[in-house]
């Protein structure tokens, strides 16, 4: 199957399958990155949209751990960027219809947790084809160190991701299945 073929199959799926059970908890990412002895205090997250893995606990979680939060905006020019949030905050809809936070200050995170629809064992991705988060990894490892962390419901494992020159593999993925 093809990018898009593997799109289509686990979005519907996954709107279809009662997933509200299936969590994350935040000790599994303690867990990761004590075993990789990942440093840093910036933490990239992510809103939940359609039907992501709602990670606004894991974010709280962080942020009492003295963790300092960010969100991305995406700009008129389809760049993205991850600002400054405090859990709690207010958030505005932005034109995808995600929920992004009103700051004007760009953080670049040490560990960024990224939602997607499809990964393989290779921790090969799929999001939803518009490639801000490749655009923004590959921008943001010319800058400083970062370490991504993908966030998925275990039945969004596929055998074999088709990839691109422009794809960025993540350093971890993360289910329900691993906590």
């Amino acid at each position: 199957m093809n990018k898009i073929q593997i799109r289509k199959k686990i979005l519907r799926f996954r709107k279809v399958k009662n997933a509200k059970n299936l969590r994350i908890y935040p000790k599994s990412i303690f867990k990761v990155l004590n075993e990789k002895k990942i440093k840093g205090k910036i933490l990239g997250g992510y809103y939940p949209y359609n039907n992501e893995i709602d990670i606004i606990k894991i974010l709280e979680k962080f942020e009492k751990k003295n963790f300092l939060i960010t969100l991305p905006i995406i700009k008129k020019n389809s760049k993205m960027n991850f600002f400054h949030w405090f859990t709690g905050d207010p958030l505005v809809i932005n034109k995808y219809g995600i929920p992004e936070p009103i700051s004007d200050k760009i953080r670049y995170p040490d560990i960024l947790l990224v939602p997607l629809v499809a990964f393989d064992k290779n921790f090969n991705r799929i999001g939803y084809g518009g490639g801000f988060y490749d655009r923004y990894i590959k921008r943001v490892r010319k800058i400083k160190k970062i370490f991504t962390i993908g966030l998925a419901y275990s039945f969004q494992e596929v055998k074999k991701i088709p990839i691109s020159s422009h794809d960025m593999k993540l350093d971890y993925i993360i289910t329900e299945k691993n906590n």
